[in-house]
């Protein structure tokens, strides 16, 4: 199962000129998605807004061997390694999930354009990535919505409840586990199974990249944007890492200031 390209299997019953337009329909609904939502809150408006705001009041300029240093940090720690993360679970959890997503939608994208059908056999280890990444992101995404969420860890709500905010997550592990379902099924040799779990995988994965406009999926390009510019903020003065030590006595025991009629 775990070497077996389930697209490759599936054109037997649909080409793969359908297979290909449905993940090319997807990556426009990714594209048109984070597009009508920077349009729609006007976070590009504000960004370069606040760009401008951080120059201008910037202590000193920060010129382009710096701004280039400034953005590979920003790749290599608050993208890469999710550092802004200080729960270290929920950090793990997020990097399983981010890298399962990467990995699952770079290896479905490459079996269904180069290796479509049993003819052109896709190397063992691009199927085996494909299977990798969706378990990757249902340890790290489950992990995360029955121990670490906030509401669920700290307020002590249950885990089935559902808000608008988890479009996104909820999505994505439907997506993953019934793409997981799906292919297991589909080796087995039970058709009818199979093609009543591909459609529901088809459609949590169309709910996936569908609803960009009403989920979170569109923070993954602000979340890197915002890091780099507060990194910016930091090296041209703008942005101090630490407040400035308030000056009380030591039996108050913290940042707070005294009353003024103390």
């Amino acid at each position: 199962m775990f070497t077996s390209n389930p697209f490759a299997e599936l054109s037997a019953s649909v080409p793969p000129i359908v297979m290909q337009t449905y993940v090319a329909v997807m990556i426009v609904l990714v594209a048109g998605g984070t597009l009508f939502d920077i349009v729609h809150k006007k976070s590009a408006r504000y960004f370069f807004n606040n760009w401008r705001i951080v120059k201008r009041k910037g202590a000193r300029p920060v010129l382009g061997g710096e701004m280039v240093s400034l953005a590979i940090q920003t790749a290599a720690v608050d993208v890469l390694t999710s550092a802004e993360f200080c729960n270290q679970q929920r950090r793990v959890a997020h990097l399983l999930t981010m890298y399962g997503f990467l990995a699952y939608v770079i290896t479905t994208a490459i079996m269904v354009f180069a290796y479509p059908t049993p003819a052109t056999p896709a190397p063992g280890i691009v199927p085996v990535i494909w299977y990798i990444g969706m378990v990757m992101i249902c340890g790290g995404g489950y992990w995360f919505w029955f121990f670490i969420r906030v509401d669920v860890a700290a307020e002590g709500n249950t885990p089935f409840r559902l808000v608008h905010a988890d479009v996104f997550i909820v999505s994505l592990l439907a997506s993953a586990t019934l793409g997981l379902i799906w292919a297991w099924v589909q080796s087995a040799g039970s058709m009818t199974w199979a093609n009543i779990f591909l459609a529901l995988y088809l459609l949590a994965t169309t709910v996936l990249f569908g609803s960009i406009p009403w989920s979170k999926f569109s923070h993954m390009f602000y979340k890197p944007a915002a890091a780099f510019q507060k990194r910016v903020e930091q090296a041209n003065g703008t942005r101090r890492n630490l407040p400035a030590p308030a000056n009380v006595p030591a039996t108050f025991g913290s940042g707070r200031q005294l009353p003024r009629n103390y």
